[in-house]
Formats: C-alpha cells, sequence, structure tokens
C-alpha cells in the first residue's frame, strides 16, 4: 500500500522535510561535535530559505507552509537549544556537580533551552495563524535567532554564559510585539550565501565568514524594525 501523501508533497515540501531532518542530526551531533551542529543549524537555515524559492517559483502546496513551520520547530527551536546546552553543561565553571552553585547552573542551563523551546513552539502557531501570508511578521523569526546563536559560536566571541543570555533574550524577543520585514530577495541572497561559506569554511580566514554573518545577523535584529522596511527595492 503506498502512503496517503504520495504524490501529493511538492519538490519545495521535500526540501522543508530536509530541513526537519537536518535539524534532528543536530541535535544527535551536538552531544559529541558543537561546532558541526552549530554549522548543521545553518545549513537547516538555507534549506529553509531554499523551500520558499522553490514553492514561489514552482508553486507549493496547501501542506507547505504547516510543514515549514513543524520543521522550523526542529532545525530552530530544538537544535539551538540542544547546542546551548550541550555547550553549557560542557564548559567546566558549569559543568552539573553536587554543589549549590552547580545545582543552580544546572537548572539555568535546563530552564532556558527548554522555555526558548516552548516560545519558538508558540511563536511558529501565531505566525501560521496570523502573519503566514504577510511580508511582516511579529516577534523575532526563530530562524534569525538560531543562525544568531550558531554563528556566535562559530566566530569564537560567544562562551557559555553569552550563549545561555543570548538564548534567554531571544525566548523573549520571539514573541515580543516587535515588527520584522521579511527580507528582500537580494538580502535573502546574501545571507544564504555568508550561511553557505560558513558551513563550509567556519574558521578560514580567522573565522571571517562567521563573523561577516554575525553582523549581518545582528544588523538586521537591531535595525529591521525601525528602518529597513523603509527601504524600497532595486
Amino acid at each position: 500500500m503506498q502512503p496517503r501523501f504520495l504524490g501529493r508533497l511538492g519538490v519545495a515540501d521535500l526540501v522543508t522535510a530536509t530541513n526537519a531532518a537536518i535539524g534532528f542530526a543536530a541535535v544527535v551531533i551536538a552531544i559529541a561535535d558543537p561546532g558541526l551542529a552549530a554549522r548543521l543549524i545553518l545549513l537547516a537555515a538555507i534549506a529553509d530559505g531554499l523551500d520558499g524559492i522553490i514553492a514561489r517559483r514552482r508553486g507549493g502546496t496547501a501542506v507547505g507552509p504547516i510543514l515549514d513551520s513543524l520543521a522550523d520547530v526542529a532545525s530552530f527551536g530544538v537544535a539551538p537549544a540542544t547546542l546551548v546546552y550541550v555547550v553549557v553543561t560542557g564548559d567546566s565553571a558549569l559543568a552539573v556537580g553536587t554543589g549549590g552553585g552547580d545545582v543552580l547552573a544546572a537548572g539555568v542551563a535546563i530552564a532556558v533551552p527548554a522555555i526558548y523551546v516552548s516560545m519558538a513552539v508558540i511563536r511558529l502557531a501565531f505566525y501560521m495563524l496570523h502573519d503566514g501570508d504577510r511580508a511582516e511578521t511579529e516577534g523575532v523569526q526563530t530562524t534569525l535567532a538560531a543562525t544568531v546563536l550558531a554563528v556566535a559560536y562559530l566566530a569564537g566571541i560567544a562562551g557559555p554564559a553569552a550563549l545561555i543570555g543570548l538564548l534567554a533574550l531571544f525566548t523573549y524577543l520571539m514573541v515580543a510585539p516587535i515588527t520584522y520585514p521579511d527580507l528582500y530577495a537580494r538580502d535573502a541572497v546574501i545571507l544564504g550565501g555568508l550561511q553557505a561559506l560558513t558551513v563550509a569554511f567556519p574558521t578560514a580566514l580567522n573565522r571571517t565568514f562567521p563573523r561577516s554573518l554575525l553582523l549581518f545577523a545582528v544588523g538586521y535584529l537591531v535595525l529591521a524594525p525601525f528602518i529597513y522596511w523603509r527601504e524600497t527595492e532595486t
């Protein structure tokens, strides 16, 4: 017997499913190699952008937007939360132990990622309900949050304490009443190119690519709600 969905999925949907698979791989690999996990999160972000391009050019399916949000839970919710948890608990200063300070650190290391995942799920649900057909969205995109977290680690400028702080910040920003416009096509291409270079060459030229990507992502994070929407695409 054939699966009932056979023939009902488009090419974009298959790319979206691949995004989810990459997210799962990032979760598993984070335990042994956080750097590779961070690169896989960026690879998932590339797939997330690619499925939208394919859907616009070849046509999407009714299930596409639902699949996209479900995949994003894995790749940009669970995966970055796991990455941060592994980095934080693997650091000698924050490792789980028997002392009171160690217990508190362990509690923070579990609680913040857990709340981050729950906020990502809530944010994606409201995105499907209200923002899926708009050129803007309320709250920081899960893809952007995951990209900043992954690339901050790859750039070598965010240690365990900084990463858990960033994760806590994004836990709020994902559901904050701040409007973010979608990236213009030209900027999405730049972002995707930097993501690809970071995935392929994370340490080349003194980590130039992850640091450039981090600058791009943080610039959009800080400035987009105030000035990006006024720009005219050329």
